[in-house]
């Protein structure tokens, strides 16, 4: 019999949300204090909805930045960075039951150390720390921000990404579909061939771009100004959006969302602020703010999107200074996984 596979939408019933916090040995050691109140913020937040499991190098220095533990839960695992989005275990559901597929992820195409964080979700495993599922350990280079699901069989991915270098160059395009197709029960994958952000060590990761809000609604990140250098290539993306059908074979119900004013490092070097990079969790959606004009349009566009969840603005402008955002740095995990938190601290 054949095994029925799902990768569940963001927007399902979650059990808890996995963050690895910065140290003084990550990217973060010469911002820390202003990046450790930023990961404050988001565990806080999102704890106030669910269970978060937070990833630490040491949980007693982590733990005393909480004056409440409520539904956050910590556990010791070395680790090179802080994104969970990436490194984290993305759960397939096979015939019913979870199994968490430990993909390679070798720092977007071996741009950074990421040895430690490529071990995180076996050590987590092996630790106990999931309960009522089984992991896979699979041989492709594949991060969790690479990918959209709509829940339905649908991927949503970019071909910038997927087909880099130094990611599965051996693999042809068909041969990544095969993978993706087999490894999560997909029966479409839709790939995006344009659309970019400066700065961006992803190479194009569809989160930083296009989510999928529902089955039928994809907001997407859009440029109005012909003077930006993201203008023809986002409206080059938008047209290949226009040309998506949905899972019942529908067009998508599109919903734009503003590129924020540019933002620069201490260098001027652009970075890619974006909104797109939104975290789902139960009953809110944590939308990434960067304090630029276009925030409060940004909330209200994505809070039409997401009617029956709160939508909270997260103040993510530090994050944004190596190169990611709010869902960069979080990973879910749907209700079937639980966590052991006899053993957590």
């Amino acid at each position: 019999m054949k095994t029925a596979k799902k990768l569940p939408a963001e927007w399902e019933k979650q059990s808890f949300l996995q963050i690895t916090f910065p140290h003084e040995k990550s990217d973060w050691a010469y911002m820390l204090d202003e990046v450790t109140a930023c990961f404050v913020e988001i565990i806080k937040t999102a704890s106030l909805f669910q269970d978060v499991l937070v990833v630490c190098d040491n949980v007693n220095r982590v733990k005393s930045n909480f004056k409440s533990t409520k539904n956050i839960f910590y556990v010791q695992v070395e680790s090179n960075d802080t994104w969970a989005r990436d490194h984290g275990g993305i759960t397939v559901l096979e015939n019913g039951k979870a199994v968490i597929h430990d993909y390679v992820f070798n720092g977007w195409g071996d741009k950074f150390d990421a040895g430690l964080d490529n071990q995180i979700t076996k050590k987590l495993y092996e630790k106990g720390v999931f309960e009522n599922c089984t992991i896979k350990t699979c041989d492709l280079v594949l991060e969790g921000g690479s990918i959209e699901s709509d829940g339905k069989g649908t991927i949503l991915t970019t071909s910038e990404c997927l087909l880099s270098k130094n990611r599965n160059e051996h693999l042809s395009k068909i041969q990544i579909e095969q993978h993706l197709k087999e490894n999560f029960g997909a029966e479409r994958i839709l790939w995006l061939n344009h659309g970019y952000l400066a700065g961006d060590d992803t190479d194009s990761h569809i989160d930083t771009l296009a989510r999928f809000c529902d089955e039928k609604t994809i907001a997407y990140v859009g440029c109005e100004n012909p003077e930006d250098e993201h203008f023809e290539a986002l409206q080059q993306m938008k047209r290949e959006l226009q040309q998506f059908r949905d899972f019942e074979g529908n067009p998508y119900k599109l919903v734009e969302v503003p590129l924020p004013d540019a933002c620069f490092d201490a260098d001027e070097n652009r970075l890619p602020a974006t909104y797109a990079n939104f975290t789902i969790i139960n009953g809110a959606v944590l939308v990434p703010v960067y304090g630029v004009s276009q925030d409060r349009k940004a909330l209200e566009i994505l809070q039409s999107c997401f009617p029956d969840r709160k939508v909270i603005g997260v103040n993510c402008r530090v994050l944004i200074e190596q190169h990611g955002s709010l869902h960069c740095v979080t990973m879910q995990y749907p209700e079937q996984v639980k966590l052991n938190k006899e053993i957590l601290r």
